[in-house]
């Protein structure tokens, strides 16, 4: 022996210490595995039992290499582990947890640490046998990663042995089940090249076994139909060629098969793969194909293959080509075929509709029916024919009708209520009253107003006449109402209607009747119905609203009127309404003001929507901010505008009132304004006050000493705002008066009217038009018009006429060309007023009057001032001298004398009147000197 091979005793003593090691670690791991035999099923696995194992796995993994003893001790371990995992999984009801595969996964990485143990047969099959079923594991749990890692490991394991000296079939079976394993991991993770190659490869594995064949056709198969199901036209091509390479492996699996059961497989699978590929050359449209391989499974082996799905591959095909009669035969021949399940023709029905369309709406009804005669039927399988056809028909305008009326028919065949009045149908039944219902709906939204009342109609046939159904049977009737209103059938809108409020009275019914009374234009009957829906137990102010939009929009003015002023009622009681107070009174004064004759209620609703801001405040009435605004200028505009127009047609008592009413509505304060519109409140008034006079005037009667004073009192405070404008204007001479003139002499006028009326008012009457004449407002025409005022009747007042007329002259006077034919009217006027008021023929006034008129005519040209006027000057000067004349006052006569003949002299055309003036004055002096000396005489006599 040579030396080295002779053990030292160090090498003992460092043999010993690995095998200590050893011990160690595979007590810790022993250890574990107990501590995981006594956990419970039924409780979660924890971590911890997956952590220590791998943390002790590590440490055994850095003893590597093992003495054979401890591999098998290993190998006692990774079983037991495994045997554990396996009673666990079976003990327990819950889904295998990731914490279960991780503990597999521990089992299978024990068994590759000492793959090459030395006493145990086909020790890398069996490690690697580990590794697949826990890859199937994690496959399960869709770690796909893991999965193929455990998969590669396994291959690695049974990679450098030779597949011709395997003879055992588990451990061929193995080698093929490995590489489909593999290939569905990479399909997972669409590696799909991968997935192929691994096929592809497990063709060498088969080993001449038919039922490895049967195994990887069917896996063939299985990816050509995944392909199949994308449903996009580039993959199709791909999956006829797995569906073929499936085929070519059934076809050599039949030629080593030997085992009758497994031909049968083998054969069965040949016929499903065909079916598939026939599926597939009709999803590209290839229906030659599709028929041909319909053909040869029709006519393979002795009774051929009848499977449901060829009627529906060769109708479909037919259909693609247009042989319509073809494919209807195809559909028929399914009637006779008991063997073909419910779902199979049902579908059959829906690709034949689908093609056909309306032309194909007959058949399908039929054929459904002569199914109803030779086979049980369930009412899922009417519900799918039903809503194809139905929603075939609303997906476009095509046949629709055609369409309609087949389901009308299907639905009210007694044999299809039937199939819905069976135990256990209730919620078939349900289903189809939904699909009905939503289909009338869809036809009611086209404004097909018949056919989706055909359609609620039949829909009603699925709605049981038990109690519990009233509201859902009521609120058919209801519908149906709504279909024949858009068919203006009222009356039998009306019988609906009644029906439903027999099972369900509530205010959707009351408001459906309130419509058909509209429609029949009953305004009394449909006003009623209106005053009568707050008696519903669901009643909400929405639905008066509503009522209201009706109305209007059929015209109904009168019941649009009512249902607006009922809703009014409802603000004050602090419900929630659909919209402000403001909006319903606006809508209602835009609504009576269509019609001039509602003038009065126009008035009452403007006048209580007044008190009604007065009450809550403006903010809240009217609204903040801009809108608020504009809802107070609309109402104070609207009073204003109808002021207007009952005044032009004479209407003055509702002018009067709508013009006070304008000014308070101007007038209102609110979103921190300090002041209303002055301006529109001043011109309210007066124009009020103005109305009150006029209608005194237009019906020929008296105002009362009240109401005088109430005008008086009104028209004060526009005085008060006129005055403060004046003195702003005056103020700032830039300023543009905001008031216009003409508001300042109506206002001036109509005081002064109603002074007229009480005593003692005189001194305010001259003091007003002194006010006004100072004004910038005030022009002679004004002046002219309140002398004249002043000047007549039973309420005149001289000296405010005479203050008029001289304020009028002065101002025509001052004007660069002069109205001179005004002014002779205003002189004349003023010695009318002076001779009435002041008689004396010596009364300097009139003289001076006169002599006022000689100077204006002074520098005049020839007619520039008034001829006619002129001449009544002088005759009136000169027929004054007539009384003091006889009353001997000499003087005074020879005054007017000699003011006539100045006078006449202005005037053309009156030489031949200042002759014989002048020969009567001469005459006259000429008499008077001769009496005068007479008279001496005489007195002397005496």
């Amino acid at each position: 022996m040579r030396i080295a091979e002779i053990s030292s005793p160090a090498d003992h003593r460092r043999a010993s210490a690995a095998d200590s090691d050893h011990t160690t670690a595979l007590s810790l791991i022993e250890s574990t595995i107990k501590s995981l035999e006594r956990h419970l099923p039924a409780h979660p696995l924890p971590d911890s039992f997956s952590s220590e194992l791998q943390l002790h796995l590590a440490q055994l993994s850095q003893l590597a290499p093992f003495p054979n003893s401890i591999k098998l001790l290993v190998w006692k371990l990774s079983y037991r582990l495994w045997n554990t995992c396996v009673d666990l999984s079976n003990a327990s009801t819950a889904k295998i947890s990731e914490e279960h595969a991780k503990l597999r996964q521990v089992a299978a990485e024990l068994l590759f640490l000492t793959a090459d143990v030395v006493g145990i047969p086909s020790p890398g099959f069996k490690a690697a046998l580990f590794y697949y079923k826990t890859g199937l594991i994690w496959h399960d749990i869709r770690k796909f990663d893991l999965a193929n890692n455990c998969f590669e490991k396994a291959t690695d394991l049974v990679s450098n042995i030779e597949i011709n000296s395997v003879s055992d079939d588990d451990e061929r079976k193995f080698l093929l089940d490995l590489n489909l394993a593999r290939s569905r991991a990479a399909w997972e993770v669409s590696d799909r090249n991968l997935a192929f190659a691994l096929l592809n490869r497990s063709k060498n594995v088969l080993f001449g076994v038919s039922r490895n064949y049967n195994a990887l056709a069917n896996q063939y198969l299985t990816f050509g139909k995944t392909l199949l199901s994308i449903s996009e036209g580039s993959v199709v091509n791909e999956a006829l060629k797995l569906m073929n390479d499936a085929l070519e492996l059934c076809e050599k699996g039949l030629r080593v098969v030997k085992r009758t059961e497994e031909t049968l497989n083998l054969k069965e699978l040949r016929l499903k793969t065909l079916r598939f590929i026939a599926a597939a050359h009709l999803q590209s449209d290839d229906f030659e194909s599709v028929l041909k391989c319909v053909k040869v499974l029709r006519e393979v082996g002795s009774g051929g293959d009848h499977h449901p799905s060829l009627s529906v591959l060769a109708m479909k095909a037919w259909l693609g080509l247009g042989r319509y009669g073809e494919a209807e035969k195809e559909l028929r021949g399914m009637v006779v075929n008991k063997g073909i399940p419910e779902g199979v023709w049902v579908s059959a029905v829906e690709s034949y509709f689908l093609a056909a369309g309306a032309a194909g709406a007959e058949t399908v009804k039929g054929v459904f029916l002569g199914l109803l005669e030779r086979c049980h039927v369930s009412a899922g399988a009417a519900i799918r024919v039903v809503n194809k056809v139905v929603g075939s028909g609303l997906s476009n305008g095509e046949g629709m009708k055609l369409r309609a009326n087949v389901v009308n028919e299907l639905v009210s065949d007694e044999r299809v209520v039937v199939l819905f009045d069976r135990e256990g149908a209730a919620k078939e039944r349900t289903t189809m009253h939904a699909l009905l219902w939503n289909c009338a709906t869809e036809y009611f939204r086209s404004k097909d107003y018949l056919l989706s009342a055909e359609m609620f109609e039949k829909s009603m046939l699925y709605v049981p006449h038990g109690i519990e159904n009233r509201i859902l049977r009521a609120k058919g009737y209801r519908v149906l109402c709504l279909c024949y209103l858009g068919l203006l059938q009222l009356d039998r809108a009306e019988e609906y209607i009644n029906e439903a409020e027999k099972l369900e009275p509530n205010i959707a019914s009351a408001f459906l009747k309130f419509k058909i009374f509209l429609q029949k234009n009953d305004h009394n009957s449909a006003i009623a119905q209106m005053q009568a829906m707050p008696s519903c137990l669901d009643f909400t102010t929405d639905f008066i609203s509503l009522a209201a939009h009706e109305a209007v929009a059929c015209r109904s003015l009168p019941v649009a009127v009512a249902s607006l002023s009922q809703l009014l009622n409802f603000y004050s009681s602090g419900r929630p309404m659909p919209t402000n107070e403001v909006v319903i009174f606006r809508t209602l004064v835009t609504i009576l003001s269509q019609d001039p004759a509602n003038d009065t209620d126009v008035l009452k609703h403007m006048k209580r929507a007044h008190a009604r801001q007065s009450e809550i405040g403006a903010d809240l009435f009217f609204g903040k901010c801009e809108v608020g605004r504009r809802e107070k200028n609309w109402f104070a505009g609207n009073a204003w505008n109808f002021g207007v127009r009952t005044g032009q047609e004479q209407n003055y008592d509702l002018s009067a009132e709508f013009f006070k009413l304008a000014s308070e509505f101007y007038g209102v304060l609110g979103d921190g304004e300090t002041e209303g519109n002055e301006t529109m409140v001043c011109k309210s008034i007066i124009l009020s006050v103005s109305a009150i006079i006029a209608d005194e005037k237009h019906k020929n009667s008296t105002l009362l000493e009240t109401e005088v004073r109430q005008a008086i009192e009104l028209l004060g405070r526009a005085g008060k705002i006129l005055i403060s404008s004046s003195a702003s204007t005056r103020k700032n001479e830039d300023q543009v008066e905001v008031i216009e003139p003409n508001f300042f002499f109506i206002y001036t006028w109509t005081a002064f009217d109603l002074y007229s009326r009480l005593t003692d008012m005189a001194a305010q009457q001259l003091q007003l038009v002194k006010t006004f004449a100072s004004s910038k407002s005030c022009n002679p025409k004004h002046l002219l018009q309140i002398g004249f005022e002043a000047s007549q009747g039973q309420r005149s007042n001289h000296e405010v006429a005479i203050f008029a007329f001289n304020t009028c002259l002065a101002a025509l006077l001052a004007s660069p060309t002069p109205d001179y034919q005004t002014v002779a009217l205003v002189l004349r006027k003023l010695i009318s007023i002076g001779t009435i008021h002041k008689g004396d023929p010596d009364d300097d006034s009139i003289i001076e009057m006169y002599k006022h008129a000689y100077r204006i005519m002074v520098g005049l040209r020839e007619g520039e001032y008034p001829i006619e006027e002129a001449k009544w000057l002088a005759m009136t000067a000169w027929n004054r001298a007539a009384l003091p004349v006889k009353m001997g006052q000499i003087d005074t006569a020879k005054k007017w004398m000699n003011i006539g003949l100045e006078l006449a002299m202005k005037v053309p055309g009156m030489h031949t009147y200042r002759s014989c003036m002048e020969d009567y004055l001469a005459g006259f002096e000429k008499k008077l000197n001769g009496r005068e000396n007479g008279e001496s005489r005489t007195l002397a006599v005496s």
